[in-house]
Protein backbone atom coordinates (compact mmCIF):
# COMPACT_ATOMS: atom_id res chain seq x y z
CA UNK A 1 0.00 0.00 0.00
CA UNK A 2 1.04 3.61 -0.46
CA UNK A 3 2.88 4.68 2.76
CA UNK A 4 0.56 7.30 4.81
CA UNK A 5 2.43 10.15 6.88
CA UNK A 6 0.53 12.33 9.25
CA UNK A 7 1.76 15.36 10.73
CA UNK A 8 0.57 16.35 13.81
CA UNK A 9 1.81 19.07 16.65
CA UNK A 10 0.89 22.35 18.53
CA UNK A 11 -1.04 24.96 16.56
CA UNK A 12 1.85 27.78 14.39
CA UNK A 13 4.49 25.09 14.25
CA UNK A 14 4.60 24.60 11.29
CA UNK A 15 2.64 21.91 10.10
CA UNK A 16 1.17 23.06 6.68
CA UNK A 17 4.10 24.66 5.74
CA UNK A 18 5.49 21.14 5.95
CA UNK A 19 2.36 20.01 4.12
CA UNK A 20 2.86 21.95 0.98
CA UNK A 21 6.85 20.92 0.76
CA UNK A 22 5.96 17.43 1.06
CA UNK A 23 3.41 18.14 -1.35
CA UNK A 24 5.18 19.85 -3.52
CA UNK A 25 2.26 22.61 -3.23
CA UNK A 26 0.28 25.20 -1.96
CA UNK A 27 -2.72 23.67 -1.53
CA UNK A 28 -2.13 23.93 2.46
CA UNK A 29 -3.24 27.92 4.04
CA UNK A 30 0.26 29.18 5.84
CA UNK A 31 -0.17 32.30 7.98
CA UNK A 32 1.63 33.26 11.30
CA UNK A 33 -1.06 32.94 13.65
CA UNK A 34 -2.11 29.66 15.49
CA UNK A 35 -5.44 27.34 14.44
CA UNK A 36 -5.53 28.27 11.14
CA UNK A 37 -5.86 24.82 9.87
CA UNK A 38 -9.33 23.60 10.72
CA UNK A 39 -9.74 19.89 9.39
CA UNK A 40 -7.41 16.98 8.35
CA UNK A 41 -6.17 18.10 4.54
CA UNK A 42 -5.02 15.17 2.35
CA UNK A 43 -2.39 15.26 -0.08
CA UNK A 44 0.13 13.32 -2.31
CA UNK A 45 3.94 13.83 -1.97
CA UNK A 46 6.97 12.07 -3.94
CA UNK A 47 10.62 11.23 -3.37
CA UNK A 48 12.97 9.47 -5.66
CA UNK A 49 9.65 7.89 -7.31
CA UNK A 50 7.92 6.47 -4.46
CA UNK A 51 4.52 7.92 -3.96
CA UNK A 52 2.73 8.81 -0.57
CA UNK A 53 -0.30 10.45 1.28
CA UNK A 54 0.40 13.21 3.45
CA UNK A 55 -2.52 14.31 6.62
CA UNK A 56 -1.85 18.01 7.64
CA UNK A 57 -3.71 18.28 10.84
CA UNK A 58 -5.06 21.03 12.79
CA UNK A 59 -3.39 21.55 15.82
CA UNK A 60 -3.03 19.70 19.78
CA UNK A 61 -2.95 21.68 22.92
CA UNK A 62 -4.37 19.08 25.62
CA UNK A 63 -7.19 21.48 26.46
CA UNK A 64 -9.17 21.85 23.72
CA UNK A 65 -12.93 22.54 23.78
CA UNK A 66 -15.80 23.37 21.07
CA UNK A 67 -14.60 23.85 17.79
CA UNK A 68 -10.83 23.17 19.05
CA UNK A 69 -11.93 19.84 20.48
CA UNK A 70 -13.43 19.05 16.99
CA UNK A 71 -10.46 19.65 15.40
CA UNK A 72 -8.50 17.93 18.31
CA UNK A 73 -10.45 14.58 17.65
CA UNK A 74 -9.70 15.17 13.36
CA UNK A 75 -5.85 15.21 14.58
CA UNK A 76 -6.26 11.96 16.82
CA UNK A 77 -7.89 10.61 14.41
CA UNK A 78 -4.99 11.26 11.34
CA UNK A 79 -2.39 9.53 13.92
CA UNK A 80 -4.94 6.54 13.68
CA UNK A 81 -4.61 6.27 9.90
CA UNK A 82 -1.14 6.97 9.47
CA UNK A 83 1.58 4.40 8.55
CA UNK A 84 4.27 6.97 10.19
CA UNK A 85 3.49 9.95 12.69
CA UNK A 86 5.97 13.05 12.36
CA UNK A 87 5.20 15.15 15.48
CA UNK A 88 6.49 18.60 14.85
CA UNK A 89 7.67 20.67 17.48
CA UNK A 90 8.77 24.45 17.35
CA UNK A 91 12.20 25.32 18.04
CA UNK A 92 12.29 28.56 18.30
CA UNK A 93 10.08 28.34 21.27
CA UNK A 94 11.75 25.65 22.90
CA UNK A 95 9.82 22.77 24.72
CA UNK A 96 6.60 23.31 25.81
CA UNK A 97 3.10 22.14 28.05
CA UNK A 98 1.36 21.14 25.41
CA UNK A 99 4.12 19.15 23.58
CA UNK A 100 4.48 16.99 26.76
CA UNK A 101 0.94 16.18 26.27
CA UNK A 102 1.05 15.27 22.88
CA UNK A 103 4.17 13.05 23.04
CA UNK A 104 2.31 10.89 25.99
CA UNK A 105 -0.54 10.82 23.59
CA UNK A 106 1.58 9.44 21.18
CA UNK A 107 3.12 6.88 23.36
CA UNK A 108 -0.42 5.49 24.30
CA UNK A 109 -1.28 5.03 20.56
CA UNK A 110 2.08 2.65 20.33
CA UNK A 111 2.75 4.61 16.87
CA UNK A 112 5.74 4.59 15.94
CA UNK A 113 6.43 8.73 15.43
CA UNK A 114 9.16 10.56 15.08
CA UNK A 115 10.39 13.83 16.14
CA UNK A 116 10.77 16.60 13.88
CA UNK A 117 11.90 20.26 15.42
CA UNK A 118 11.17 22.68 13.20
CA UNK A 119 12.40 26.56 12.35
CA UNK A 120 15.88 25.57 12.99
CA UNK A 121 17.38 28.43 10.72
CA UNK A 122 18.88 31.25 12.16
CA UNK A 123 20.59 29.47 14.83
CA UNK A 124 22.59 25.96 16.21
CA UNK A 125 20.22 23.00 14.66
CA UNK A 126 21.70 20.58 17.89
CA UNK A 127 20.94 23.80 20.93
CA UNK A 128 16.97 24.11 19.23
CA UNK A 129 16.73 20.42 19.59
CA UNK A 130 18.24 20.08 22.80
CA UNK A 131 15.11 20.90 25.05
CA UNK A 132 13.40 18.14 23.17
CA UNK A 133 15.27 15.33 23.96
CA UNK A 134 13.53 15.04 27.64
CA UNK A 135 10.21 13.78 25.49
CA UNK A 136 12.06 10.12 25.11
CA UNK A 137 12.31 9.76 21.35
CA UNK A 138 14.72 8.56 19.29
CA UNK A 139 16.77 11.40 17.58
CA UNK A 140 15.15 14.11 16.35
CA UNK A 141 14.88 15.54 13.15
CA UNK A 142 15.89 18.98 12.13
CA UNK A 143 14.39 20.94 9.59
CA UNK A 144 13.33 24.42 8.75
CA UNK A 145 10.29 23.86 6.58
CA UNK A 146 10.21 27.14 5.13
CA UNK A 147 13.09 27.20 3.42
CA UNK A 148 12.97 23.48 2.50
CA UNK A 149 15.84 22.60 4.66
CA UNK A 150 16.37 19.11 5.89
CA UNK A 151 13.01 17.69 4.55
CA UNK A 152 14.70 15.38 1.59
CA UNK A 153 17.60 13.87 3.79
CA UNK A 154 14.16 13.60 6.17
CA UNK A 155 12.00 11.49 3.72
CA UNK A 156 15.19 9.36 2.81
CA UNK A 157 15.18 7.48 6.30
CA UNK A 158 11.46 7.30 6.85
CA UNK A 159 9.73 5.82 3.13
CA UNK A 160 12.59 2.89 3.39
CA UNK A 161 10.73 1.09 6.33
CA UNK A 162 6.89 2.35 4.95
CA UNK A 163 7.73 -0.53 2.71
CA UNK A 164 5.50 0.52 0.08
CA UNK A 165 4.24 -2.86 -2.07
CA UNK A 166 6.11 -3.80 -5.12
CA UNK A 167 4.26 -4.16 -8.52
CA UNK A 168 5.31 -8.00 -8.42
CA UNK A 169 3.79 -8.37 -5.01
CA UNK A 170 0.42 -6.48 -6.47
CA UNK A 171 0.20 -9.24 -9.11
CA UNK A 172 0.69 -12.24 -6.62
CA UNK A 173 -1.72 -10.76 -4.31
CA UNK A 174 -4.56 -9.75 -6.94
CA UNK A 175 -4.24 -11.70 -10.31
CA UNK A 176 -4.75 -9.93 -13.78
CA UNK A 177 -6.21 -6.49 -14.41
CA UNK A 178 -6.78 -4.21 -11.43
CA UNK A 179 -10.24 -2.53 -11.89
CA UNK A 180 -11.03 0.22 -8.82
CA UNK A 181 -14.79 1.24 -9.24
CA UNK A 182 -14.62 4.78 -7.64
CA UNK A 183 -17.05 7.70 -7.36
CA UNK A 184 -18.89 9.69 -4.42
CA UNK A 185 -21.43 7.87 -2.37
CA UNK A 186 -24.68 6.68 -3.73
CA UNK A 187 -24.00 7.04 -7.34
CA UNK A 188 -24.19 2.99 -8.07
CA UNK A 189 -20.89 1.74 -7.45
CA UNK A 190 -21.57 -1.63 -5.27
CA UNK A 191 -24.32 -2.04 -7.93
CA UNK A 192 -21.84 -1.61 -10.85
CA UNK A 193 -19.29 -3.90 -9.16
CA UNK A 194 -22.18 -6.70 -8.75
CA UNK A 195 -23.45 -6.16 -12.49
CA UNK A 196 -19.92 -6.54 -13.92
CA UNK A 197 -19.49 -10.04 -11.96
CA UNK A 198 -22.59 -10.89 -12.75
CA UNK A 199 -23.48 -12.15 -8.97
CA UNK A 200 -24.95 -10.29 -5.80
CA UNK A 201 -20.51 -10.02 -4.29
CA UNK A 202 -21.11 -6.95 -2.62
CA UNK A 203 -23.69 -5.18 -0.19
CA UNK A 204 -26.61 -2.58 -1.99
CA UNK A 205 -28.87 -0.23 -0.23
CA UNK A 206 -30.35 3.08 -0.81
CA UNK A 207 -28.36 4.97 1.38
CA UNK A 208 -24.78 6.53 1.27
CA UNK A 209 -22.08 4.75 2.98
CA UNK A 210 -23.07 1.21 2.32
CA UNK A 211 -19.63 0.83 1.82
CA UNK A 212 -17.22 0.91 4.48
CA UNK A 213 -14.36 -0.38 2.96
CA UNK A 214 -12.31 -1.35 -0.09
CA UNK A 215 -13.27 -4.97 -1.14
CA UNK A 216 -11.23 -6.69 -3.29
CA UNK A 217 -13.06 -9.55 -5.62
CA UNK A 218 -11.23 -11.86 -8.15
CA UNK A 219 -12.85 -13.34 -10.73
CA UNK A 220 -12.27 -15.10 -14.29
CA UNK A 221 -14.34 -13.65 -17.38
CA UNK A 222 -14.21 -15.50 -20.51
CA UNK A 223 -10.65 -16.93 -19.19
CA UNK A 224 -9.39 -13.60 -18.29
CA UNK A 225 -8.18 -12.99 -15.02
CA UNK A 226 -9.34 -10.08 -13.09
CA UNK A 227 -9.57 -8.20 -9.70
CA UNK A 228 -12.48 -5.45 -9.08
CA UNK A 229 -12.08 -3.17 -6.32
CA UNK A 230 -15.10 -1.74 -4.62
CA UNK A 231 -14.27 0.95 -2.81
CA UNK A 232 -16.23 3.52 -0.13
CA UNK A 233 -17.14 6.97 -1.53
CA UNK A 234 -15.77 9.69 -1.32
CA UNK A 235 -17.41 12.97 -0.49
CA UNK A 236 -16.04 16.63 0.61
CA UNK A 237 -14.41 16.90 3.70
CA UNK A 238 -16.59 19.30 5.26
CA UNK A 239 -19.21 16.32 4.71
CA UNK A 240 -17.37 13.87 5.96
CA UNK A 241 -18.50 13.10 9.67
CA UNK A 242 -18.15 9.81 10.66
CA UNK A 243 -14.91 8.49 11.83
CA UNK A 244 -15.41 4.91 9.93
CA UNK A 245 -15.63 7.07 6.75
CA UNK A 246 -12.62 9.03 7.67
CA UNK A 247 -10.85 5.37 7.30
CA UNK A 248 -12.88 5.02 3.81
CA UNK A 249 -10.98 8.03 2.35
CA UNK A 250 -7.74 6.36 2.70
CA UNK A 251 -8.23 3.29 1.54
CA UNK A 252 -10.04 4.50 -1.77
CA UNK A 253 -7.29 6.32 -2.59
CA UNK A 254 -5.20 3.40 -1.52
CA UNK A 255 -7.37 1.42 -4.04
CA UNK A 256 -7.01 4.14 -6.94
CA UNK A 257 -2.59 3.63 -6.95
CA UNK A 258 -3.44 -0.63 -6.57
CA UNK A 259 -5.71 -0.78 -9.81
CA UNK A 260 -4.14 -0.37 -13.65
CA UNK A 261 -7.89 0.95 -15.03
CA UNK A 262 -10.16 3.29 -12.71
CA UNK A 263 -13.81 3.09 -13.75
CA UNK A 264 -15.43 6.67 -12.09
CA UNK A 265 -18.97 5.84 -11.43
CA UNK A 266 -20.84 9.56 -12.17
CA UNK A 267 -24.78 10.27 -10.85
CA UNK A 268 -26.57 11.19 -14.02
CA UNK A 269 -29.13 12.88 -12.19
CA UNK A 270 -27.14 14.82 -10.28
CA UNK A 271 -24.84 16.21 -13.61
CA UNK A 272 -20.74 16.32 -13.03
CA UNK A 273 -19.58 17.85 -9.52
CA UNK A 274 -16.98 19.67 -8.27
CA UNK A 275 -15.92 16.20 -6.15
CA UNK A 276 -16.06 14.32 -9.10
CA UNK A 277 -13.35 16.00 -10.72
CA UNK A 278 -11.26 15.86 -7.53
CA UNK A 279 -11.38 12.33 -7.57
CA UNK A 280 -10.55 12.73 -11.39
CA UNK A 281 -7.77 14.74 -10.81
CA UNK A 282 -6.03 11.99 -8.17
CA UNK A 283 -7.13 9.43 -10.33
CA UNK A 284 -4.69 11.35 -13.14
CA UNK A 285 -2.17 12.02 -10.55
CA UNK A 286 -1.57 8.69 -9.53
CA UNK A 287 -1.05 7.99 -13.56
CA UNK A 288 -3.85 5.12 -13.96
CA UNK A 289 -6.16 4.82 -16.64
CA UNK A 290 -9.24 5.93 -16.60
CA UNK A 291 -12.94 4.94 -17.79
CA UNK A 292 -16.23 7.56 -16.96
CA UNK A 293 -19.24 5.77 -16.62
CA UNK A 294 -22.41 7.89 -16.37
CA UNK A 295 -24.21 5.73 -14.31
CA UNK A 296 -28.91 5.79 -13.38
CA UNK A 297 -28.99 7.00 -17.81
CA UNK A 298 -32.52 4.89 -17.52
CA UNK A 299 -35.34 6.83 -17.18
CA UNK A 300 -33.94 10.35 -17.35
CA UNK A 301 -35.97 12.46 -20.15
CA UNK A 302 -34.40 13.49 -23.68
CA UNK A 303 -33.63 17.29 -22.55
CA UNK A 304 -32.23 16.11 -19.35
CA UNK A 305 -29.93 13.46 -21.61
CA UNK A 306 -28.78 16.27 -23.84
CA UNK A 307 -27.70 18.79 -20.60
CA UNK A 308 -25.40 15.92 -19.29
CA UNK A 309 -23.65 15.45 -22.19
CA UNK A 310 -23.28 18.70 -23.17
CA UNK A 311 -21.78 18.92 -19.64
CA UNK A 312 -20.06 16.27 -19.51
CA UNK A 313 -18.31 16.92 -22.64
CA UNK A 314 -17.54 20.51 -21.71
CA UNK A 315 -16.54 20.10 -18.47
CA UNK A 316 -14.02 17.11 -19.28
CA UNK A 317 -12.95 18.22 -22.66
CA UNK A 318 -9.43 17.38 -21.19
CA UNK A 319 -10.28 14.16 -20.94
CA UNK A 320 -10.64 13.21 -25.17
CA UNK A 321 -8.76 10.18 -24.48
CA UNK A 322 -11.05 8.30 -21.81
CA UNK A 323 -14.13 6.70 -23.11
CA UNK A 324 -17.12 7.86 -21.45
CA UNK A 325 -20.32 5.61 -20.88
CA UNK A 326 -23.82 6.16 -20.22
CA UNK A 327 -25.55 3.43 -18.07
CA UNK A 328 -27.82 2.01 -16.13
CA UNK A 329 -25.89 -0.53 -13.64
CA UNK A 330 -29.21 -1.58 -12.03
CA UNK A 331 -30.49 -2.73 -15.34
CA UNK A 332 -27.38 -3.71 -17.37
CA UNK A 333 -27.92 -1.97 -19.94
CA UNK A 334 -23.98 -0.31 -21.37
CA UNK A 335 -22.39 -2.64 -19.02
CA UNK A 336 -21.25 -5.03 -20.89
CA UNK A 337 -19.21 -2.45 -23.49
CA UNK A 338 -17.24 -0.83 -20.33
CA UNK A 339 -15.06 -4.41 -20.72
CA UNK A 340 -13.68 -2.92 -23.95
CA UNK A 341 -12.72 -0.09 -22.72
CA UNK A 342 -11.07 -1.91 -19.99
CA UNK A 343 -8.64 -3.97 -22.18
CA UNK A 344 -7.55 -1.14 -24.35
CA UNK A 345 -7.29 0.99 -21.22
CA UNK A 346 -5.05 -1.44 -20.14
CA UNK A 347 -2.81 -2.77 -23.21
CA UNK A 348 -2.40 0.72 -23.72
CA UNK A 349 -1.09 1.72 -19.66
CA UNK A 350 1.07 -1.64 -20.06
CA UNK A 351 2.71 -1.71 -23.51
CA UNK A 352 5.81 -1.61 -24.35
CA UNK A 353 7.60 0.31 -27.58
CA UNK A 354 11.01 -0.26 -29.09
CA UNK A 355 13.50 2.78 -28.68
CA UNK A 356 13.81 2.67 -32.64
CA UNK A 357 10.14 3.42 -33.28
CA UNK A 358 10.02 6.58 -30.41
CA UNK A 359 12.85 7.86 -31.48
CA UNK A 360 11.25 7.95 -35.41
CA UNK A 361 7.84 9.35 -34.15
CA UNK A 362 9.96 12.24 -32.13
CA UNK A 363 11.97 12.82 -35.66
CA UNK A 364 8.60 13.18 -37.69
CA UNK A 365 7.14 15.31 -34.91
CA UNK A 366 10.34 17.48 -35.19
CA UNK A 367 10.14 17.53 -38.53
CA UNK A 368 6.16 18.81 -38.63
CA UNK A 369 7.14 21.54 -36.63
CA UNK A 370 10.11 22.18 -34.61
CA UNK A 371 11.28 23.39 -31.07
CA UNK A 372 11.57 27.29 -30.96
CA UNK A 373 14.38 29.34 -30.28
CA UNK A 374 15.86 30.31 -27.14
CA UNK A 375 18.64 32.81 -26.64
CA UNK A 376 19.60 32.25 -30.25
CA UNK A 377 19.67 28.33 -29.99
CA UNK A 378 17.37 25.97 -31.45
CA UNK A 379 16.69 23.11 -28.73
CA UNK A 380 17.18 20.02 -30.00
CA UNK A 381 15.17 16.65 -29.34
CA UNK A 382 17.49 14.05 -30.31
CA UNK A 383 15.94 10.28 -29.30
CA UNK A 384 13.30 8.80 -26.97
CA UNK A 385 12.77 5.78 -25.02
CA UNK A 386 10.46 4.18 -23.16
CA UNK A 387 11.28 4.79 -18.70
CA UNK A 388 8.34 2.67 -17.56
CA UNK A 389 4.38 1.48 -17.58
CA UNK A 390 1.41 1.92 -15.64
CA UNK A 391 1.43 4.88 -16.82
CA UNK A 392 3.30 4.85 -19.76
CA UNK A 393 7.07 7.37 -19.67
CA UNK A 394 8.73 7.80 -22.43
CA UNK A 395 11.71 9.83 -21.93
CA UNK A 396 12.96 12.40 -24.93
CA UNK A 397 17.09 13.19 -24.78
CA UNK A 398 17.80 16.68 -26.11
CA UNK A 399 19.49 19.96 -25.32
CA UNK A 400 17.97 22.43 -23.48
CA UNK A 401 14.98 20.49 -22.71
CA UNK A 402 14.61 22.69 -19.50
CA UNK A 403 12.84 25.42 -21.67
CA UNK A 404 11.10 23.60 -23.50
CA UNK A 405 7.50 25.09 -23.51
CA UNK A 406 4.28 23.77 -21.92
CA UNK A 407 2.60 23.71 -25.18
CA UNK A 408 5.32 21.44 -27.23
CA UNK A 409 5.02 18.96 -24.67
CA UNK A 410 1.35 18.80 -24.85
CA UNK A 411 1.89 19.01 -28.80
CA UNK A 412 4.14 16.01 -28.60
CA UNK A 413 1.72 14.03 -25.96
CA UNK A 414 -0.77 13.89 -28.71
CA UNK A 415 1.18 13.10 -31.31
CA UNK A 416 2.64 9.74 -29.47
CA UNK A 417 -0.87 9.08 -28.32
CA UNK A 418 -2.20 9.32 -32.05
CA UNK A 419 0.51 7.07 -33.10
CA UNK A 420 1.10 4.63 -30.54
CA UNK A 421 -2.79 4.61 -29.99
CA UNK A 422 -3.09 4.99 -26.55
CA UNK A 423 -6.66 5.20 -25.29
CA UNK A 424 -7.68 6.03 -21.63
CA UNK A 425 -4.23 6.17 -19.92
CA UNK A 426 -2.15 9.55 -19.55
CA UNK A 427 1.28 9.85 -20.97
CA UNK A 428 4.34 10.38 -18.79
CA UNK A 429 7.14 12.62 -20.70
CA UNK A 430 10.42 12.96 -19.21
CA UNK A 431 13.06 15.40 -20.33
CA UNK A 432 16.93 14.98 -20.17
CA UNK A 433 19.28 17.49 -21.38
CA UNK A 434 22.89 16.02 -22.04
CA UNK A 435 25.88 18.12 -21.42
CA UNK A 436 27.99 19.71 -23.92
CA UNK A 437 31.01 17.90 -24.76
CA UNK A 438 32.28 20.80 -26.75
CA UNK A 439 31.31 23.40 -24.13
CA UNK A 440 35.04 23.45 -22.96
CA UNK A 441 35.81 24.14 -26.06
CA UNK A 442 33.67 26.75 -27.17
CA UNK A 443 35.14 28.70 -24.23
CA UNK A 444 38.61 28.08 -25.91
CA UNK A 445 37.59 29.37 -29.23
CA UNK A 446 37.60 27.42 -32.54
CA UNK A 447 40.40 24.87 -33.38
CA UNK A 448 42.84 26.16 -35.84
CA UNK A 449 44.62 24.42 -38.91
CA UNK A 450 48.71 24.83 -38.99
CA UNK A 451 48.07 27.23 -41.67
CA UNK A 452 45.73 29.61 -39.25
CA UNK A 453 48.00 29.14 -36.63
CA UNK A 454 50.82 30.30 -38.42
CA UNK A 455 48.90 33.33 -40.01
CA UNK A 456 47.34 34.17 -36.28
CA UNK A 457 50.78 34.45 -34.60
CA UNK A 458 51.94 36.84 -38.21
CA UNK A 459 49.19 38.65 -37.00
CA UNK A 460 50.12 39.54 -33.40
CA UNK A 461 53.94 39.90 -34.58
CA UNK A 462 52.07 42.44 -36.46
CA UNK A 463 50.25 43.86 -34.21
CA UNK A 464 52.66 44.27 -31.48
CA UNK A 465 54.97 46.33 -34.12
CA UNK A 466 52.06 48.79 -35.28
CA UNK A 467 51.66 49.30 -31.59
CA UNK A 468 55.38 49.91 -30.80
CA UNK A 469 56.06 52.41 -33.50
CA UNK A 470 52.50 54.40 -32.27
CA UNK A 471 53.82 54.69 -28.85
CA UNK A 472 57.16 55.80 -30.21
CA UNK A 473 55.81 58.50 -32.23
CA UNK A 474 53.34 59.49 -29.47
CA UNK A 475 57.21 60.06 -26.86
CA UNK A 476 58.34 62.51 -29.96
Amino acid sequence: MIPVIALVGRPNVGKSTLFNQMTRSRDALVADFPGLTRDRKYGEGRYEGQRFIVIDTGGLTGDEEGLDAEMARHSRQAVEEADIVLFLVDGRAGLTAGDEVIADHLRRTGKRAHLVVNKTDGQDPDVAAADFHSLGFEAPFQIAAAHNRGIRSMLELLLPEAGEESEEDKADRYPGIRISVVGRPNVGKSTLVNRLLGEDRVVVYDMPGTTRDSVYIPYERQGEQYTLIDTAGVRRRKNVREVVEKFSIIKTLQAVDDAHVVILVIDAREGLVDQDLHLIGFVLDAGRSLVIAVNKWDGMDPEDKARVKEQVYRRLDFLDYADKHYISALHGSGVGVLYESIRDCYESAMAKWPTNRLTAILQDAVVQHQPPLVQGRRIKLRYAHQGGSNPPVIVVHGNQTDALPGAYKRYLENTFRKVLQVNGSPIRFEFRSGENPFAERAKAGPRLTPRQKVKKDDDLKKGRRVKKTRQKSTKR
